[in-house]
């Protein structure tokens, strides 16, 4: 097929070649949000304003010679006060009792893993001098395959929370462990040991643990009249029930990427959200990658995505089908009866739903190809979809013969966490339960609002909550008992397939000994009075019981779990299902009933889970709330999402707050902000769970965004029908990032149609078929007239190392994982929502996300590039520098000398790619500020401490210098991991006997990853020496689909990037494949293309 945007390509002024046909322009655009669609006044003041008004009033070539030449004398003498503050002096504690065979400074990974909904992750945790401060995945864990998700990463920050509970509470009043045991062997050891457990009920988060389980069956047999419920706010209950529903048993559906060459996502994202999102990523972009020894040859997975709400699968997917979240159940009908699937109701659901137009295209694209690819395609349905639907995908997957080949379930036993709370509540409100064991969670705040938990909760007697934070649960409990992070203590987990993992603990509870701290298997064994009582020895009790080894071959084994942070052999075994098609035609014709009652325009109000905060439970990590989302790139909130149809239609701007209300009358509206996001579908509102928490939640989580749990009730979890929407007439601010760092034009003065030529040069995209025919596309979509610098090029020959990085736009999800783990390893500052709003983001690496098409409505694609520092080898920003503070190292990197900078910013305005950021405080010894209050909105205690906060100067990395105020940043390809093996491959060679006339020393391709590369759940990012012909990174950046970033510019970047190939089943109409000969001719109708464009949108 055709390119997907040959008439936007720049004509080649000489030396193009070629005899490909000239062809009529396209008049789709590119664009980043609506405002830069619309080519308002703000997205132009906001895109060409570098720097405050008078930012640089003296001017002059003597006076910069002599700050070039005197930089560093400014710098020792005081002058430069932005980057040579004095910093109150402090003491530290010596290093005395060094274990043997550890080196001060040298840093040790342990491998460990963490929990979220039941779902282990498995991990390398870094840890220098014994303070753990970065996580990494584990590559030889299931779940993660070496990949590590934005809240992973930020579990490190989490376990250093200053605001972490550190304290026991009774009665809202600060206590100690040894009075809560006091009390616990009177009521447990005593009174509830008598009464057998009788009126003692336990609300515990899901867990895998098998310590856990052991635990919880030693509690039971304690107290057998006692009873046990779970609750999770991400229930998982509707998968659950729909595979009971189809195979007669609850099971985890377990999707193969890797083997499927057709994939349908029914509101499912598989990539973001998913409890293995991370393996879903990796085995989704093997079949993604460009790596065909012939291009004609090339094969690609086709992704179709059938939703209301855009999400990351969707802007990753190859095709969209847009309906509303409640009607994917009429396409999931539709599509059964297409393949044949026979069974009484699908005719009656497939009717609610009329597919028209591109829609009608995709779905008919889609039968086609499911058929084509019986027994290697597979079919995805989303939490959030009723329990029908996962009923017939189910149904789907066997009738095309995936079972077992692109699809298998194993077991779950959990129970429906929402039967399980509600019992919990109609036991609470009979008077049944007088002692209540909180282990976890929040209920008073995410718990479903019509069964109003906070007053349940109230009419039992005594109340435990164990909890990291005194939440608003804590609040209403009468003991709160601080709980110890994963970091701290030691347990055991289940991946998603079921592979046990073990948690070790990397450093102490970093709480009072008085205090203790509690884990979860812990508390359990304490309240049953079962021996022994300390995390360690039920873990290990828990695995010789297992393994039936005793002795020293247990101990062999023991030995082995905690080296490789995993127990080989223990995943759940693979299901035998059978598929009961009476079960799920009852279950289709009851749902088809209840969407016969919705009226096609009807609005639905849709439940997210959040990829940042989840539900809510990581809220108070500024990593999170500053993470752009990955579709708004709104941070530091969520907000009501709307289509920009409906948006237009309701008179709404961004930023109107609206009084949302579901059809039950009883439950009360909420208020929240609207945001328009292009792709969604005109009747559906969305807003992300876990935000709008209070005080209790910690001060970065306070009066973050709007709360979705007061209208979220048992029967409406996930999707609300009769929903209503209205403007109240107040407004809120919104800082978003998504027009942030535009290349798209150098002054002002350029006019729209010049912008679009210059976009498809930044994302260079085109289909497979095209690909196919032209595997050099990329190399087309600008021409270079010559290779000329404007000043002299810096020379770097001779140099040992040529560092480069190659970022694949084929496999890039935009995720965000990179930003995470980057900030994590350099210390990149939390800046707050107040600083996003004006432009003062610190990350080093953005993820710029594009829209195309000139329908915001329904974009035709999107498109997702992350951006850092290029490493330029003719670089911008060293050329305007007075003081040589940015230069080239030996290697050819461009490095950041902190103690020079003094803050002229002239090389923040001269990078053309935006990637530089200005220290405009001390921002780590500031606390990040929501809202300005007052001029400077500076508290008095940022001049008066000594540093920052003693938990939040643990998790820093010692290996990077903190920077000061006033002092330029950026990506520096992790030079110290760099140097570390640098050191670690010089030593080898120098310790074996090299000298300087034997073989020289070198660094194995692949042994230095950065930050971003480590954590990418996909690959896209390599790293490595393009001085090394044999290199992966060198390898692909001789591709034919690698290309520059503003390649016209001559500024000779490191970094490349493999364009993004699309398989649509449905390509868009195009003119041509690509290239033009007839190059004036293509030019003038680019632009006039773009200018019909923008004066068709300004109209």
């Amino acid at each position: 097929m055709s390119s997907l945007n040959p008439g936007e390509e720049r004509p080649e002024i000489s030396g193009c070649g070629g005899d490909h046909q000239s062809v009529e322009p396209s008049r789709r655009a590119y664009w980043r949000s609506l405002d830069d669609l619309q080519d308002t006044e703000e997205f132009r003041a906001w895109m060409h304003r570098e720097f405050p008004a008078d930012a640089d009033l003296l001017e002059g070539e003597d006076r910069r010679h002599f700050m070039k030449v005197m930089g560093a004398s400014f710098a020792l003498a005081g002058f430069g006060v932005a980057a040579c503050r004095r910093i109150p002096e402090t003491h530290i504690v010596p290093y005395a009792a060094r274990p043997a065979g550890r080196i001060p400074g040298s840093p040790v990974h342990f491998a460990s893993a963490c929990e979220r909904g039941g779902v282990a992750q498995g991990l390398l945790i870094k840890s220098i001098d014994g303070r753990p401060i970065k996580l990494e995945g584990n590559a030889a864990h299931s779940t993660n395959m070496g990949a590590c998700d934005p809240i992973t990463q930020s579990g490190i920050l989490q376990a250093y929370d200053p605001e972490r509970s550190r304290e026991v509470h009774q009665d809202g009043k600060p206590a100690d462990a040894a009075a809560f045991k006091t009390w616990a062997d009177q009521r447990f050891g005593i009174d509830l040991r008598k009464a057998g457990g009788a009126g003692l009920a336990v609300l515990a988060e899901a867990s895998g643990s098998p310590s856990m389980d052991r635990m919880r069956a030693e509690f039971k047999s304690a107290f057998p009249k006692a009873t046990w419920h779970e609750w999770e706010a991400i229930t998982g209950d509707e998968e659950r029930a729909g595979t009971e529903i189809a195979f007669g048993s609850s099971q985890r559906v377990h999707a193969m990427l890797d083997q499927a060459n057709v994939v349908v996502c029914l509101d499912a994202d598989p990539l973001s959200t998913h409890a293995a999102a991370n393996r879903l990523a990796r085995d989704w972009a093997s079949k993604r990658r460009l790596d065909a020894s012939d291009p004609a040859h090339q094969e690609m997975s086709r992704v179709y995505a059938v939703e209301g709400v855009l999400s990351v699968t969707g802007m990753n997917a190859d095709d969209r089908l847009v309906v509303r979240s409640g009607d994917v159940g009429a396409v999931a009908a539709s599509l059964a009866g297409a393949l044949g699937v026979s069974m009484n109701g699908l005719d009656e659901l497939a009717g609610t739903v009329s597919l028209e137009g591109r829609n009608a295209e995709v779905f008919d694209a889609m039968v086609r190809d499911l058929k084509a690819n019986g027994g290697a395609c597979v079919v995805i349905v989303g939490e959030g979809q009723p329990p029908a639907v996962h009923a017939m995908a189910a149904a789907i997957n066997a009738a095309l013969g995936n079972v077992g080949k692109t699809v298998q379930y194993t077991e779950d036993p959990h129970p429906s966490r929402m039967a399980s709370i509600s019992t919990l509540v109609k036991s609470l409100n009979a008077g049944a339960v007088e002692t209540l064991v909180l282990i976890g969670g929040n209920p008073v705040y995410d718990a479903p609002v019509d069964l109003d938990f906070a007053t349940a909760m109230g009419k039992a007697k005594e109340r435990v909550h164990l909890s990291l934070y005194a939440n608003a649960t804590s609040k209403a409990s009468v003991w709160h008992l601080p709980r110890a992070h994963w970091i701290e203590s030691w347990g055991d987990v289940r991946a998603y397939d079921g592979t046990i993992s073990v948690v070790q603990p990397l450093i102490q509870p970093m709480m009072p000994l008085e205090q203790q701290g509690w884990s979860s298997i812990e508390l359990l064994a304490t309240l049953a009075g079962t021996e022994p009582k300390e995390g360690y020895s039920i873990v290990r009790a828990t695995e010789a019981s297992r393994s039936g080894t005793t002795g020293t071959t247990f101990e062999a084994h023991w030995r082995t779990v905690l080296d490789t942070g995993l127990i080989e052999g223990t995943a759940t075994p693979v299901s035998s299902t059978r598929i009961e098609n009476g079960r799920i035609a009852d279950a289709v014709k009851a749902f088809a009933v209840d969407r016969k009652a919705v009226a096609a325009d009807d609005l639905e109000l849709v439940f997210n889970t959040d990829a940042r905060v989840y539900d809510g439970r990581f809220a108070n990590l500024g990593w999170l709330q500053e993470l752009p989302d990955s579709i708004t790139k709104i941070t530091w909130d969520n907000a009501a999402l709307i289509s920009p149809s409906l948006y237009k239609a309701r008179g709404l701007k961004i930023g109107d707050v609206v009084s949302i209300k579901v059809g039950d009358q009883s439950i009360e509206a909420i208020e929240a902000a609207v945001f328009p996001v292009p792709g969604m579908s005109g009747q559906t509102m969305a807003i992300s769970l876990g935000w709008g928490q209070g005080p209790d939640s910690g001060s970065i989580a306070d009066g973050a965004g709007f709360d979705a749990y007061p209208i979220r009730t048992t029967k409406n979890a996930w999707i609300a029908t009769g929903a209503t929407m209205s403007p109240t007439g107040g407004r809120y601010a919104f800082a978003q990032t998504q027009d942030h760092g535009a290349m798209d034009a150098l002054i002002p003065d350029v006019p729209l149609g010049s912008i679009q030529e210059r976009l498809p040069s930044i994302v260079r995209e085109t289909t497979l078929d095209d690909y196919r025919s032209h595997p050099d596309f990329a190399q087309h979509r600008v021409h270079v007239a010559h290779r000329l610098s404007l000043w002299e090029e810096t020379n770097l020959d001779g140099a040992r190392f040529k560092w480069g990085m190659s970022i694949d736009l084929n496999t890039c999800t935009g995720c965000s994982a990179c930003v995470t783990a980057c900030q994590a390893e350099n210390n990149v500052p939390v800046v707050g929502k107040d600083q996003i709003a004006r432009g003062r983001e610190m990350h080093w690496i953005r993820v710029d996300r594009y829209f195309k098409g000139d329908d915001p409505a329904a974009p035709e694609a999107v498109f997702v590039q992350p951006v850092t520092c290029m490493q330029c080898e003719n670089a911008p920003c060293e050329q305007v520098c007075p003081v040589a503070a940015t230069l080239h190292d030996k290697d050819g990197l461009n490095v950041m000398v902190y103690n020079r900078c003094i803050g002229t910013r002239y090389c923040s305005n001269n990078c053309p790619y935006k990637v530089r950021r200005f220290n405009w405080f001390d921002y780590w010894r500031r606390d990040p500020i929501r809202e300005q209050e007052g001029l400077f909105a500076v508290k008095p205690d940022y001049y008066m401490s000594d540093g920052p906060n003693q938990w939040r100067r643990m998790q820093m990395n010692p290996e990077v210098t903190v920077r000061n105020r006033g002092v330029m940043e950026k990506c520096s390809f992790c030079v110290q991991r760099i140097n570390e093996a640098k050191i670690e491959y010089k030593n080898e060679w120098a310790q074996a006997g090299g000298t300087a006339s034997s073989p020289d020393w070198s660094i194995p391709d692949g042994v230095i990853k950065t930050a971003c590369e480590q954590a990418c759940p996909t690959g896209a990012i390599v790293f490595g020496d393009l001085a090394d012909t044999k290199s992966n990174v060198t390898r692909l950046q001789q591709k034919k689909v690698s290309y520059q970033l503003l390649e016209e510019l001559n500024t000779k970047p490191r970094l490349r990037y493999l364009a993004k190939v699309t398989n649509p089943g449905v390509p868009r109409a195009s003119g041509g494949n690509g290239h033009q000969d007839s190059h004036s001719d293509a030019a003038a109708g680019e632009h006039a293309a773009a200018s019909t464009i923008a004066e068709e949108v300004r109209s």
